[in-house]
């Protein structure tokens, strides 16, 4: 029997794609019915390349899905985590001159400043928009002043952009499988709101990823998304460079720092074991040599990605709270404490190792987003025309 409250999500990453249907049930929860894997193809270097292989890979799963389950689905829900992203912040103000501020008034700034970006970046859409900081006659505000009085209102909005393109392939692909999009929401943004749910009071921190291939940072402040931020190289980079210094083999590395990692205590001045060098001669390394590497290449990572990143010259506070993520097991668990000290630039930032987040949570924050929102999250609103001479009197007293 066909549910009409079952709803797609569809995940789009840069190893592959997740598709999974949730039941609503009366108290707007939604329960994960069924999830499918498939390799990432059709998209390169974080641009869609094939239209049609895309297409078929949709179409095939979601048919798979209806089969399974018996129904026919219409709305989706897409994760975004591949594809560039931009990001940048902007203000606009309204004079009250003593008068109170209103709804409104808020509304006609955030569509305003909405207008003013979609003419600015032609070529890129909107994807979220975040309602960063209020100011009311110079002080800062920790929620929307609304009904508050006032000379002077400044509101400053952070807007995640992406390729309009890549968004238009996409509404067509899914207008093609007869799916409406309810939402299109950042995989970061989704992130996030996981860590603010799971730490109590934390509104302002980093996130900091290594995986394998790409490392990406991004940066929450008062509950926005403000920035984010991808870089072309990861945990291999590290391995490359133990196994070049070192002669031994990429694989011998990967199977090295895994039985290190299982260890509790570690003799750094002890020799690499033999058993490691399987197919090659055997040859006198000291283990303290794989981790002066790892250590000089964990250094410039945190160099590259934070301490030195003019990306992040203003955002970057001694009391901002870091988060680490570290996908590669081989290259990260083992490593942990290097990464931690090195990220941490000698104590002044507080890092915190944090794991790599399953399917169902991301499952769980999205649903909630979808069906809740977010506070710091804008939405514009759509004004009604007004009269000329309305316009006019608008540009005379602002």
């Amino acid at each position: 029997m066909e549910n009409i409250r079952s709803t797609l999500f569809v995940e789009i990453n840069k190893f592959e794609y997740i598709f999974a249907v949730g039941n609503y049930k009366n108290d707007n929860t939604c329960e994960l019915l069924q999830k499918i894997n498939v390799p990432l193809k059709g998209i390169i270097n974080n641009k869609i390349s094939d239209l049609e292989i895309l297409l078929s890979i949709i179409k095939e799963n979601i048919f798979l899905i209806e089969q399974k389950l018996n129904c026919t689905l219409k709305d989706v829900v897409i994760i975004l985590d591949t594809f560039e992203y931009y990001t940048t912040s902007v203000s606009g103000f309204k004079k009250l001159n003593g008068s109170q501020l209103s709804k409104e008034n808020i509304s006609y700034i955030i569509n305003s400043l909405k207008l003013k970006i979609s003419e600015n970046e032609p070529l890129k859409t909107i994807l979220h928009i975040f309602n960063s900081k209020y100011f009311l006659d110079e002080k800062e505000i920790d929620n929307l002043p609304i009904g508050l009085f006032g000379n002077f209102y400044s509101h400053e909005l952070s807007f995640l952009l992406w390729n309009k393109n890549d968004y238009k392939n996409l509404l067509n692909i899914f207008n093609k499988c007869n799916l409406r999009i309810k939402r299109i929401i950042s995989k970061s943004f989704i992130e996030g709101v996981n860590l603010i749910n799971n730490h109590q009071n934390l509104q302002t921190f980093f996130k900091i990823e290594i995986n394998k291939n790409f490392s990406r940072i991004l940066f929450f402040e008062n509950l926005s998304l403000k920035f984010t931020q991808n870089f072309q190289f990861g945990s291999d980079l590290l391995l490359k460079d133990i196994s070049k210094i070192t002669g031994l083999d990429f694989d011998i590395v990967k199977n090295l720092l895994q039985d290190l990692k299982l260890k509790k205590n570690v003799n750094f001045e002890e020799n690499i074991e033999e058993k490691f060098f399987k197919n090659i001669n055997f040859r006198k390394i000291k283990k303290s040599l794989v981790f002066e590497i790892a250590a000089a290449r964990i250094e410039e990572f945190s160099e590259i990605i934070l301490k030195k990143n003019i990306n992040l010259k203003h955002l970057l506070k001694k009391d901002t709270k870091i988060f680490l993520c570290l996908i590669d097991e081989e290259a990260g668990r083992s490593l942990d404490s290097t990464y931690k000290r090195s990220f941490s630039a000698l104590k002044s930032y507080e890092v915190s190792i944090t794991t790599n987040l399953l399917f169902e949570d991301i499952f769980e924050t999205t649903n909630n987003i979808v069906h809740y929102g977010w506070s710091k999250e804008a939405i514009p609103i759509t004004q009604e025309k007004r009269s000329v001479i309305a316009r006019f009197f608008d540009l005379i007293f602002g």
